[in-house]
């Protein structure tokens, strides 16, 4: 049974959809008007992770993320480039898509943006003003926070102490039009050069909150099993999302909230004003999308995580470490020979099973990836151990093709996808240079001249040429290829 931590009730529930088999998933997506930072990235890639397991768990995942191309902020930006608020939220929404490929999140089954929702939200506004929680105002429309009793459950806020009205509700709207300084805007009034929609209440355009309420009942039904976003959405956006929601549409809005935990740099909170606010495709630039992923996945999802060099260099060498061992594995089963199997093969086939099992018990306690990757090293550490130095026998094949097939199965949850690459595809082509110096190689192909060299280095230490074959290590350790002697013969490994 997967247990959830829900938001709303501030414990772990056990999971059960509205559905039998089935799951319909919401997590809020970026407002376009710029690049998203690693903080973003970091909501994205949990619920990415998120909706793998559930789907690889049987679940029908049906997931919408929507994206805000309607905003002050894109508004604001388009100004000062002298540019349309549509140019500048199509090409950050492009530049959002390519960054989510780029980090390997699947794309959303449903992607809508607000700019083409606009009759679904001005139809949730006018329920709203028909059940009395919100009233017009010069062409804006504010929903009334006292009319709903239940604003503040979400976010355990009680609204008597909001009186003097909370930072992030006062920029809802301008004040001397509200009744109440807590409500917030639901339409807003068009403003000269602003882009605007046909209303019962005049040109204008949407409140940030109700596009997120509009699409979810669109899209997914209600009420939604899993509404997902970044600790930080908790108050007012996702509170307000569900007063207006339960208020307009009269039905529970969201039965699970989930959210993540805040990206700290350094220890630190990330914001401009520090100089560590990180782009996530400044971070793509000098590191692995894998190694980001490793990073983020060694943290519960609802804790802080720090981001830092440190982490990122142990994030890589724990990714290699898994790594390592599936490369191990494939050349310990190609290199397989026809004598008596030296493993304990009834120990392997029962700790891959038992590991499978660890694994799952892990993750439906709250998707734990830290704990699910615990189960992992370990597993990784005693195949270490029974491998050693060892020549496999052919009868230990399907065994150990099990355990690989397990480890990959289980890391391509996580989103990271190993042994899918071409042996050598990520090999620098200077090694064909160097190949071409020290044996007169004619080819193009980086892993072909790494065969090639590794075959001139066994040659020349049969004939005692000892030269030659640390010119070989050599050229190749510089250019990142560490070489192990096995009885099998040299096994080439490279860093990048």
């Amino acid at each position: 049974m997967i247990r959830i931590y829900n938001t709303k009730t501030r414990e772990k529930e056990d999971f059960q959809s509205a559905q039998l088999g089935k799951v319909h998933m919401y997590v809020c997506g970026p407002t376009v008007y710029n690049y998203i930072h690693i903080g973003n990235a970091r909501t994205f890639i949990s619920f990415d992770v998120i909706r793998r397991y559930l789907s690889w768990r049987g679940f029908d995942v049906t997931f919408v993320q929507n994206i805000t191309d309607v905003d002050d902020k894109i508004i604001n930006k388009a100004n000062e480039e002298g540019r349309s608020a549509a140019e500048v939220a199509q090409e950050y929404t492009e530049a959002f898509i390519a960054d989510m490929h780029a980090m390997g999140v699947l794309d959303p089954d449903v992607r809508p943006k607000a700019t083409e929702e606009i009759p679904a939200m001005i139809e949730l506004v006018q329920k709203l003003i028909d059940a009395g929680c919100a009233y017009e105002a010069e062409g804006d429309v504010y929903f009334s926070v006292r009319s709903w009793e239940k604003y503040g459950a979400l976010s355990g806020r009680d609204v008597n102490e909001l009186e003097s009205g909370h930072r992030d509700l006062r920029t809802e709207g301008i004040g001397d039009r509200k009744r109440d300084s807590l409500d917030f805007a639901v339409w807003k009034a068009a403003k000269p050069g602003e882009p605007a929609w046909e209303s019962p209440w005049g040109m204008g355009r949407p409140g940030w909150h109700i596009e997120c309420s509009a699409m979810a009942k669109k899209y997914l039904g209600l009420p939604l099993d899993i509404h997902g976003g970044g600790a930080d959405l908790v108050f007012p956006h996702h509170e307000n999302e569900t007063a207006q929601s339960e208020a307009g549409y009269g039905e529970t809005f969201c039965n699970y909230w989930m959210h993540s935990g805040m990206l700290r740099i350094n220890s630190e909170k990330m914001s401009k004003s520090l100089g560590n606010f990180l782009l996530l495709r400044d971070v793509l630039a000098t590191t692995k999308p894998d190694v980001l992923r490793m990073l983020m996945l060694q943290t519960h999802y609802r804790s802080p995580l720090d981001f830092s060099q440190d982490r990122l260099d142990e994030a890589e060498a724990a990714l290699e470490r898994i790594s390592g061992l599936v490369a191990r594995l494939d050349w310990a089963m190609k290199n397989a020979q026809d004598i008596p199997s030296p493993l304990d093969t009834r120990t392997i086939m029962k700790r891959t099973k038992e590991m499978r099992n660890e694994f799952i018990v892990t993750m439906d306690d709250d998707f734990n990836t830290a704990g699910a990757l615990g189960v992992l090293f370990a597993f990784v550490g005693e195949l270490n151990t029974q491998l050693g130095d060892k020549t496999c026998s052919l009868t230990d094949v399907p065994i150990l093709r099990g355990a690989h097939t397990v480890i990959i199965e289980l890391m391509s949850v996580f989103g990271i996808m190993l042994g899918q690459e071409e042996e050598g595809s990520d090999f620098p082509q200077e090694v064909v240079d160097l190949s071409r110096e020290l044996t007169g190689y004619t080819g193009a192909n980086p892993k072909q001249a790494v065969d090639v060299l590794l075959a001139a280095r066994a040659e020349a230490r049969k004939n005692r040429d000892f030269a030659l074959a640390d010119k070989v290590r050599d050229g190749l350790a510089g250019l990142g290829f560490t070489i192990e002697d096995t009885p099998q013969g040299a096994r080439v490994t490279y860093n990048a």
